[in-house]
């Protein structure tokens, strides 16, 4: 294990970063759980949460059971947060991506996140371009910290995040992989992918789900207007999901599971039959080409 009373601060703690957040403390500080780790034995043990205001620093700390306020301090600053990198151990870049410029190239982030881990929340920003941005910040003679970009979901608030982290190009200290792969197990699981697939990866693990809320919705409204109330039919298509879910994860092709189901003059192939109409399949592979190529498109 790393030293003990090492301390991540989120610089950004908005959804995202809060998910990751409130799972990473759920699953290492909440008295419910009989396995929860002593804090000498966390690879890190103490947060910062900075958001941009004042109000937003409110709302989270009121979110946090008292179990776990103490871990935890939440602070607001207009500014980019420097002092707060400073007393930081690792450093969980939680903001929009096309801030990334602006808040690591200010004065004095190179020299607080000097061989530092920095764990890259951004999607489209390569470890590359933000090594580039921390080191036009500052001039003087400053170790590079260490940029790991991780891509995880909304599920991490659940503990149930599909996390993908980007294989460093060259290795990075044991200690450092630890802590990744600790806090994003926390809330999930973790896949390591190359530089070249990242792209797509963040599209399948954020943006495709998102996508998929839309024919659930669909889903529903044709359930309320044959006469089901929509809590009923959501809690039905919720529990379908879920052995869908095991179904392909057992290994079953999804056009062989569609096939299995598919009676003679049923009432599943009609519906499957309505969408191959539409096109939809089509549609959604547009949808992932057209997220991958945005993303790959802010990289250049």
């Amino acid at each position: 294990m790393s030293s003990p009373e090492q301390t991540a601060a989120f610089i950004g703690c908005g959804n995202m970063g809060g998910a990751i957040l409130h799972g990473v403390l759920k699953a290492a500080f909440s008295q419910s759980d009989s396995s929860t780790e002593s804090s000498n034995d966390l690879p890190v043990s103490r947060f910062i949460a900075c958001t941009k205001t004042a109000s937003s620093a409110e709302r989270l700390k009121a979110s946090l059971p008292a179990e776990q306020q103490a871990h935890v301090e939440v602070t607001s600053s207009q500014a980019v947060p420097i002092e707060i990198m400073k007393r930081a151990d690792v450093i969980v870049l939680g903001f929009k991506p096309f801030m990334a410029e602006d808040v690591l190239g200010s004065k004095g982030v190179r020299e607080a996140l000097a061989g530092k881990l920095v764990i890259s929340l951004l999607a489209g920003q390569t470890p590359q371009d933000l090594t580039r941005m921390i080191r036009e910040g500052t001039s003087g003679s400053f170790a590079d910290p260490v940029v790991v970009k991780v891509i995880p979901n909304m599920g991490a608030q659940f503990g149930e995040s599909m996390t993908i982290i980007e294989t460093p190009e060259e290795p990075i200290p044991a200690q450092m992989t630890e802590i990744v792969d600790w806090m994003f197990t926390k809330v999930g699981a973790i896949k390591y992918l190359p530089p070249s697939q990242m792209d797509l990866g963040s599209v399948l693990v954020g943006a495709a789900l998102a996508t998929l809320t839309i024919p659930i919705e669909g889903i529903l409204d044709g359930c309320v207007a044959e006469g089901l109330k929509r809590p009923d039919a959501m809690e039905l298509v919720l529990k379908g999901i879920r052995g869908l879910s095991a179904a392909l994860e057992s290994g079953i092709h999804p056009a062989a599971l569609r096939e299995s189901i598919s009676s003679p003059r049923g009432c599943t192939i009609r519906a499957l039959l309505a969408l191959e109409r539409a096109g939809s399949r089509a549609d959604y592979a547009d949808a992932i080409i057209q997220g991958t190529e945005h993303l790959k498109t802010m990289n250049k």
